[in-house]
């Protein structure tokens, strides 16, 4: 009796407007709930929260029991309390993944908000707020295709993002205004779940570099950073624009990409197989996805 009297009490809450979407990604009618943050969520995050237990403890909606404490503490929080907290201070430019954005984005997003609360303490904030990054990603090569060590500086004083092919070089082996930089995360393209695409502008032609690093929370730290660097950026370039503006021209996930078969400019020249790619109003076509230019 106690048992039914719990899972109508907490289906109950699960249909309040605020816990019809999951928490941490948005994705609509969650099954799922840590009981232990008091918060409603989908299965893809369930499986994140099941990885940090000493923070996040969860339970099927439907199908597993709940006790009495456990239907009390999710009726005094749920996700707009939760979120009142966990995201009280979480800056314009910060990343907020949704249900279709890759694991490695967000997992970090939820271990950010819960087991290193870094939107509760703002100096928690520093590796991708302070306007200057260095660190090492592994690199991938523009003849060979194989991912070497490479030295990254992000500069927001500069306002540049540079790389260098020796860790003690003096000159960088390529400097890329933030004025024209994009990052996207590629895990499938790049074949490793922390890989990024970052692409620029010279000479008027698109230019990529596809990086990763081992470890998750550097490389969306290093994600995150580009974007406070943008969007610094931006707040000078356009004063009185308003971030709810600002936001969208961060980072940008190309409109469409995969292979399309193109015939050369003569009529008699054969179709080959072509990658496409159409980034913003910009359609460009390489020889295969990892075309460096």
């Amino acid at each position: 009796m106690a048992e039914e009297r719990n899972r109508r009490a907490l289906l109950e809450l699960a249909r309040k407007p605020e816990n019809t979407v999951c928490a941490d990604c948005g994705a609509p009618d969650p099954d799922w709930a840590s009981y232990t943050i008091g918060v409603f969520i989908c299965l893809n995050c369930s499986g994140i929260h099941r990885n940090i237990p000493q923070i996040s403890r969860v339970k099927s909606v439907r199908l597993d029991p709940w006790d009495d404490v456990q239907i009390e503490y999710m009726s005094c929080l749920g996700n707009k309390v939760a979120q009142a907290k966990f995201e009280s201070k979480v800056p314009a430019f910060y990343y907020k993944p949704a249900a279709s954005d890759c694991q490695v984005l967000r997992e970090q997003w939820i271990r950010a908000k819960y087991e290193r609360k870094e939107f509760i303490y703002i100096e928690k904030q520093e590796p991708y707020s302070a306007g200057y990054r260095e660190g090492l990603l592994w690199k991938r090569g523009r003849d060979n295709g194989q991912f070497l060590s490479r030295k990254f500086v992000l500069s927001e004083r500069e306002g540049a993002l540079k790389y260098f092919n020796k860790n003690d070089a003096k000159e960088p082996k390529a400097v890329i205004k933030i004025e024209h930089l994009n990052a996207t995360f590629q895990p499938a393209k790049i074949g490793n779940p922390n890989g990024l695409q970052i692409t620029y502008l010279r000479d008027n032609s698109t230019r990529n570099i596809f990086v990763y690093h081992e470890d998750g929370k550097e490389i969306v730290d290093w994600f995150n950073a580009i974007r406070a660097a943008r969007f610094h950026y931006l707040q000078v370039a356009y004063p009185i624009a308003v971030d709810v503006d600002l936001v969208p021209k961060l980072t940008r996930n190309f409109l469409k990409e995969g292979y399309m078969e193109k015939t050369g400019p003569k009529h008699t020249e054969g179709f080959k197989k072509r990658w496409f790619t159409l980034d913003d109003r910009r359609l460009m076509y390489f020889k295969d996805p990892m075309v460096r230019m």
